[in-house]
């Protein structure tokens, strides 16, 4: 499938704040990633997330791998390492891409939720695979690198598109989006060296392949030290 241009902003509220120079190129993303993380002189808190509390729950886009085994067990090598560190890590069921915000489960009634189902579907890109390469972060988070960014940038456009006849408006716009795959998250401030160093020993360990064919509407909440969801709907990718 051709998939279209998607220019991509410079943002230092982003993560990287620039965009890599090709985003269809693994090795280049992979790269790119690696190079800003190694760059990170302090983590921060990822759970330092104001107006966030047990009781939060809200709808999210999100692609969810409850059947990928080969991305379960890279997700356990790679934490097993990082476990004297202290992260909190993300469990099998809890490994995902965060699209976008859709709204507040307080404020959004189901009604609305069917309205933003039927305008997404006709809208959704075809499926397609991605590469989910070890390893890299962010300042608050280790994840893996996922690539190529362009089909998950034209899902993110999509999804946009649907929700803003609805008057929905995302927070993060496509050109600002960093597609990524969190496996474990970080709980205090703290020196990143040493977090770097374990990430680093890590890069040798083969990607796998990844095979898209769905996009879940979740309802997010968090329980401890991890997101969990539920379900509302699964949409096939076209």
């Amino acid at each position: 499938m051709s998939w279209p241009h998607i220019p991509l902003s410079a943002d230092p509220a982003a993560f990287p704040a620039r965009p890599p120079d090709d985003l269809s190129d693994p090795a280049t993303i992979a790269a790119h990633d690696q190079a800003a993380f190694d760059a990170v002189g302090t983590m921060v808190d990822h759970w330092d997330r104001p107006g966030w509390t047990a009781q939060t729950r809200a709808y999210y886009w999100m692609l969810t791998f409850p059947d990928s085994p080969v991305l379960a067990d890279l997700a356990r090598r790679c934490q097993q390492h990082l476990a004297p560190l202290g992260l909190d890590l993300v469990p099998d069921d809890g490994l995902h891409i965060t699209l976008t915000r859709v709204g507040s489960a307080a404020t959004l009634p189901l009604s609305r939720l069917d309205d933003v189902i039927s305008a997404a579907t006709p809208l959704l890109p075809a499926a397609f695979r991605l590469r989910a390469v070890p390893l890299a972060g962010s300042r608050g988070a280790v994840r893996l690198t996922v690539a190529p960014w362009v089909p998950v940038l034209a899902l993110h456009e999509a999804l946009s598109e649907a929700m803003t006849p609805l008057g929905l408006t995302p927070r993060k716009p496509t050109a600002l989006f960093r597609p990524h795959l969190s496996l474990a998250y970080n709980n205090r401030s703290r020196p990143a060296a040493p977090v770097i160093e374990a990430v680093t020993a890590l890069r040798d360990l083969p990607p796998v392949d990844l095979h898209v064919q769905e996009v879940q509407l979740v309802e997010l909440r968090r329980e401890g030290p991890s997101y969990r969801w539920d379900v509302v709907k699964s949409l096939p990718l076209g």
